[in-house]
């Protein structure tokens, strides 16, 4: 499978000054297959270490933390040379190990010359900060798989090559915009993790059993992250973080107006209502990559994270498969573009996941008594506004008054329509599959 971030490894092994790479991301978004694969096509040989796999790997970082002498050793484990100057290094799930982590640290000092990639689910989680070697690696997050990378996944190339091409002056036939549109339901089914993409690609000429086993499948996920949850949550109780990861998609799914609403910690666990009690349970989801977080600022001024507060914002779920399964929505409900004001906040969950997937940053939405709009960037010192429409209807108030208010030198409305330029009117019509590609290049 085809990945964007492939080439940010490609870019890394030809960096002057290369330090060790640290590849984040949640559990079963194919982080494993990247490495192996840029290890494969980039290198003589590659060698792969997994530590929570193999737990007595740990015992080779013990007595110091000496590069040759840990070379060394690995190589006696796996029983093979490794060359420093030309071979990969992978460790995998390197969160059980601190010890291995800390290792990048001296394997940055004294031995620069090894390609050293680490992978890892739950860092931050569990880790101290006499683990983390700050300032001596580099870093890349590997989401779920974006709207583009769905197309190129499974097969569909004619349609992923007029994607990749559209551009602000193009003009998107109706037959193509169909296409794309009901490709983009079913990526709201399938969503974007790579083992269930990989099972409705094999099993797409019988759609219904694809949609079958692709639920059947994204179930099985969600207990595996349950499980990590019961694992790895230490002080935090395992509890809170089912409860307010389960409230993330009842929160959505319970939005009046079909758009998502800032996040109420009242309820979630009885007896605790304020952000205070929960800060911690929230962080344990965000560091695991298990939620997305939209801050909403009061004033659509720059820079943007002055005017939020630290108890204001929204939450998406991390994949909108993930969230189809957990709703328990039926996916012919979803391809039928059939379940009411749930489109939405479906439509918003997307595009936030193409957001972050196309840029990696902190993301924005803007409120102001009860105006709202659903995101707002910074493009070029300019803050532009918007709106994220799951259907053809496209009016929208809250546009309105945020453009008589801050005057943007354009405003985007996602929505369902084909792609629309308006000029005059400084509005940008985009479809809701482009949302990964704003903004248009000319």
């Amino acid at each position: 499978m085809k990945r964007k971030l492939y080439q940010s490894l490609a870019h890394w092994k030809q960096k002057k000054n290369r330090n060790p790479l640290i590849l984040n991301g949640v559990r079963q978004v194919g982080k494993t297959y990247l490495l192996q694969k840029f290890g494969e096509e980039h290198f003589p040989q590659y060698h792969y270490l997994n530590f929570e796999k193999n737990t007595a790997l740990d015992k080779i970082f013990e007595p110091d933390l000496d590069p040759h002498r840990i070379i060394n050793e690995i190589q006696l484990f796996l029983r093979t040379t490794i060359n420093i100057h030309k071979d990969l290094l992978i460790f995998d799930e390197i969160q059980a190990s601190p010890r291995a982590l800390t290792s990048l640290k001296y394997f940055c000092e004294d031995m620069p010359e090894l390609a050293l990639c680490s992978a890892g689910s739950l860092l931050g989680i569990h880790l101290n900060e006499q683990s983390y070697p700050v300032g001596k690696t580099d870093s890349l997050t590997l989401h779920p798989m974006s709207f583009e990378e769905f197309l190129l996944a499974t097969n569909d190339k004619q349609t992923a090559e007029f994607f990749q091409s559209i551009q602000l002056s193009s003009k998107i036939p109706a037959i193509a915009h169909e296409r794309l549109w009901q490709q983009l339901k079913i990526y709201f089914v399938v969503g974007g993790l790579p083992e269930v993409v990989a099972l409705y690609n094999s099993q797409k000429e019988d759609f219904y059993a694809a949609t079958v086993q692709v639920r059947q499948k994204q179930n099985e996920l969600i207990k595996d992250y349950y499980a990590d949850m019961a694992k790895h949550s230490g002080k935090v109780n395992a509890m809170h973080l089912d409860r307010l990861w389960r409230n993330v998609p009842m929160q959505l799914a319970s939005a009046q107006n079909g758009s998502a609403t800032k996040f109420k910690f009242k309820g979630i666990v009885p007896g605790i209502d304020r952000y205070a009690r929960l800060v911690n349970v929230l962080d344990w989801l965000e560091n695991a990559s298990l939620i997305i977080k939209t801050y909403l600022v009061n004033k659509a001024r720059t820079p943007l994270l002055a005017h939020t507060k630290e108890n204001t914002f929204k939450l998406f779920m991390f994949d909108v498969g993930i969230l189809g399964a957990i709703d328990d929505i039926e996916p012919k409900t979803i391809l039928d573009y059939d379940y009411g004001s749930y489109k939405g906040y479906f439509a918003e969950n997307f595009v936030a996941q193409e957001f972050l997937c196309a840029a990696n940053k902190q993301l924005f939405g803007w409120q102001e008594g009860t105006s709202e709009i659903e995101f707002i960037k910074q493009i070029e010192n300019e803050i532009i506004p918007i709106e994220v429409k799951s259907g053809w209807i496209t009016q929208a108030k809250s546009l309105k008054i945020f453009t008589d208010k801050y005057h943007p030198v354009y405003r985007v409305v996602l929505s369902a329509n084909n792609l629309y330029i308006d000029h005059e009117n400084k509005i940008h019509r985009y479809p809701l599959y482009l949302a990964g590609k704003f903004p248009l290049t000319s």
